[in-house]
């Protein structure tokens, strides 16, 4: 029986693969696919870069811009493989290149979020960021390195699809809001002299949520893989 994740992915497979038919006759490669994912987490950095730079603290337009992007450059991420796989195409390289490719748009990502944050004095949420980059490096990197001991190690949540999908659904999520409430929209407390909410919650916990979740994943690899291989010696 198919997962909701099996699912999905079975229906966004069917609905790119007359793209990837036609990539396959205009001779795109996997690597190209990939280095075209790279170059728009490139742009989506850029983007909140620039927001932070030249944008209003109150408007967060920046921010779902970015969030469209991210998101777009995520579709890419499903293309390449299936594109390896479809040209028959798919090496050991080509799968180490992915990896690789995709870490550093993931820290390319993740930096033009810290670099908002901390630029517009969301110093909190820029804490969070950068944590939830360290988290979801780590969270590869344990797999990539449990499996290069022949352990398979997918246990747990927040893998890259999950990632992708929150940070971007969120960050598009922000936009709107700012664009129909306001970037100041705030809700206060009678007790409390902060806001319990303002429009860069709507982006900010979920990076918090992130940070908290890929760091437990990846935790929760290595003591996976520790009664695996101790097990086995």
């Amino acid at each position: 029986m198919y997962s909701l994740k099996e699912q999905g992915q079975t229906l966004v497979y069917q609905s790119i693969n007359p793209l990837i038919k036609l990539l396959i006759k205009f001779k795109i490669t996997p690597n190209m696919i990939t280095m075209f994912g790279l170059l728009l987490n490139v742009v989506a950095a850029v983007i909140f870069i620039y927001g932070a730079e030249y944008g209003e603290r109150s408007d967060h337009t920046y921010v779902g811009w970015a969030g469209a992007t991210i998101l777009f450059a995520g579709l890419f991420d499903m293309i390449d493989g299936r594109l390896a796989r479809m040209s028959n195409m798919a090496n050991p390289y080509g799968a180490l290149f992915d990896s690789v490719i995709d870490r550093y748009s993931e820290m390319i990502m993740f930096f033009g979020i810290c670099y908002y944050f901390a630029s517009h004095d969301y110093f909190l949420s820029s804490i969070f960021a950068f944590v939830a980059m360290i988290g979801s490096i780590m969270v590869s990197y344990t797999r990539a390195r449990a499996e290069g001991l022949g352990v398979k190690c997918d246990v747990g949540i927040m893998q890259r699809p999950e990632r992708i999908l929150l940070v971007g659904i969120s960050a598009i999520l922000c936009g709107l809001f700012s664009g129909f409430f306001g970037g100041d929209y705030r809700i206060y407390s009678e007790t409390l002299s902060y806001p319990i909410f303002e429009t860069i919650f709507i982006f900010g916990f979920p990076i918090a949520i992130l940070a908290i979740t890929a760091n437990i994943t990846a935790i929760r690899r290595l003591l996976f893989s520790k009664k695996v291989l101790l097990t086995e010696n």
